[in-house]
């Protein structure tokens, strides 16, 4: 097959979405299919063939309710004018994606659309945008979704929509099978002393506070904490989003603390940086009392295996997810988890068994939050239940290797490309 994949950024860009992308993409290569990625164009891309993956790219931003920027004739005839095998579009609210609804009918070959989990379904200013959706949805031969329960499934329930498939994330075996060098080592971390692991961008909504809030509620006298995040850069849509509707909501509900600490976390012109001097400062304090220490890092991918893989237990207390990868990985490493009820985590502890959900505040416009001292109840609870702790981590990993690698999930996109073009 000759595959189109459309993803607002891809590799080297970091994260959720790109990661998705290039894993499926990299293997249905491996499968011995063409696969071209039409995205952004980014600063450091080196190549634009990368492991057989064909790169195309365009200087484009924005999307449908902010506006788009750049060559978006290009990008359209780009898409009509090529006669691909099948289309995948990924993630909604992007320029990748909302260029593509206007000629939907003008694109003979076989669609695909992954929603991603309409981010952006409470927030106003999209209101016309989700309006128009289910007139998009249904020009599109199958609908993917990463979750069976969640806002972007319901939405299509609701508007009686039936032509979709449920495919989950998940972890590669080739990175979580191979041997690392010992992470504790590397970083001096005792080997009786409890190491807890988050992992996500500096954003201010990935939960960085909650978990050091919560290693400080702990009654155990000497733990550590592993931060690993990267900084997701100045993006017009993440700010859009995500940033700009949850500061609407707590100025709203009169949260002026979180408000401003929200803020603070941000002021730099470059988003993220501020997230991460604060989670600095916050951790630099942390280690100057007692035994408990954090650690904040951007490690190179192999020390993030390592740290998975060291880890007693995986903490994710962000406000908003999707289909957290993170989960995934842990559960690829054998390591049980703790997790906030955000995204379909819930749905990802029922499937697998890998961790339990702690205490969760439901919050507006969809985020949910925390409190330190119940997810530190939590986290106390199975560190002093190994017995517990191993069968959560078999049962993550047992559940992974059935289901969730990617060298199998490949093959339902695989399966569900052939019987569209057929």
């Amino acid at each position: 097959m000759n595959i189109l994949h459309t993803v607002e950024y891809y590799f080297p860009s970091v994260g959720g979405a790109q990661e998705v992308v290039k894993q499926l993409s990299e293997r249905l290569v491996m499968r011995g299919h063409q696969v071209t990625v039409a995205t952004s164009r980014v600063k450091n891309r080196k190549t634009n063939m990368l492991n057989g993956v064909k790169i195309e790219e365009f200087d484009i931003s924005g999307n449908m309710v902010n506006g788009i920027r750049g060559d978006e004739k290009r990008y359209q005839r780009f898409l009509t004018e090529n006669k691909f095998d099948i289309m995948m579009n990924y993630a909604a609210q992007q320029w990748s994606m909302d260029l593509v609804f206007p000629i939907l009918e003008q694109i003979t070959y076989p669609k695909v659309m992954i929603p991603c989990g309409f981010s952006a379904l409470y927030n106003s200013k999209f209101q016309q945008y989700f309006e128009q959706m289910p007139h998009w949805m249904r020009q599109y031969d199958q609908l993917v979704f990463h979750a069976g329960e969640y806002r972007d499934i319901s939405f299509a329930q609701e508007h009686q929509l039936k032509h979709y498939s449920i495919i989950p994330n998940g972890a590669s075996q080739i990175e979580f099978e191979q041997d690392v060098p010992s992470f504790r080592d590397r970083y001096h971390i005792p080997k009786d002393s409890p190491m807890l692991l988050t992992v996500g961008s500096h954003t201010g909504l990935k939960g960085h506070r909650l978990c050091m809030n919560a290693l400080q509620e702990m009654t155990i006298k000497q733990a550590s904490l592993v931060i690993i995040a990267n900084s997701p850069g100045s993006s017009a849509n993440f700010w859009t989003l995500f940033i700009r509707p949850f500061f609407s909501a707590l100025i709203k509900h009169r949260d002026i603390e979180r408000a401003a600490r929200l803020v603070k976390s941000l002021f730099s012109n470059k988003l993220g940086t501020g997230c991460l001097s604060d989670c600095q400062a916050q951790a630099q304090k942390n280690n100057m009392v007692g035994h408990k220490q954090v650690f904040v890092l951007d490690p190179p991918r192999s020390d993030v295996i390592a740290a998975y893989q060291s880890a007693d237990l995986f903490l994710l207390g962000s406000n908003v997810e999707y289909s957290p990868l993170v989960l995934y990985e842990a559960m690829a490493s054998k390591t049980p988890f703790v997790t906030l009820a955000c995204g379909n985590a819930a749905e990802i502890v029922r499937w697998s068994g890998g961790g339990v959900i702690a205490p969760t505040i439901q919050e507006r416009e969809g985020y949910v939050n925390g409190d330190p001292a119940k997810l530190a109840d939590v986290i106390e609870s199975l560190l002093k239940n190994p017995q517990e702790l191993a069968r959560l981590a078999n049962a993550g990993h047992d559940a992974w290797l059935k289901r969730f690698t990617w060298e199998k999930i490949v093959l339902e996109y695989e399966s569900l490309y052939y019987g569209l073009i057929q």
